[in-house]
């Protein structure tokens, strides 16, 4: 069990739980329907690869490759998701979307990189 990943999914999932709720309750009269659902993708991915991070606590797998897997992965979280969290409340932030564009589609490609390092790190493994 790697304390250190544990502790990092508890807090991604502390924030995904949250993030999730304020959707629902908070931003669904200040967004537009699109940006809310932006909100929801985010939060869902958020969601996949917080559980991703969980389940690398435990995994049996320990070598390079799953470390490469839980950064990308958190990489992934924080470049993917955030930069929905951000895209979805534009109206409200005012942040420019030719800012933030770029980081969405590098969080996905995070979140790629992850899966194929545990790919990896599986078939590596004797």
């Amino acid at each position: 069990m790697n304390r250190k990943i544990i502790i990092t999914a508890c807090i991604f999932g502390i924030i995904a739980v949250i993030s999730g709720a304020f959707g629902a309750h908070g931003l669904k009269q200040l967004i537009a329907p699109s940006d809310l659902e932006n909100w929801k993708t985010a939060v869902n991915y958020h969601f996949y690869h917080t559980l991703v991070l969980l389940f690398l606590s435990v995994v049996p797998l320990k070598s390079k490759y799953t470390n490469l897997s839980y950064y990308t992965f958190l990489l992934g979280i924080i470049f993917f998701s955030g930069s929905l969290y951000l895209l979805a409340t534009r109206s409200i932030t005012g942040l420019p979307v030719s800012v933030l564009g770029p980081i969405t589609p590098l969080g996905g490609l995070m979140f790629i990189l992850g899966w194929v390092f545990l790919l990896l790190a599986a078939i590596k493994n004797k």
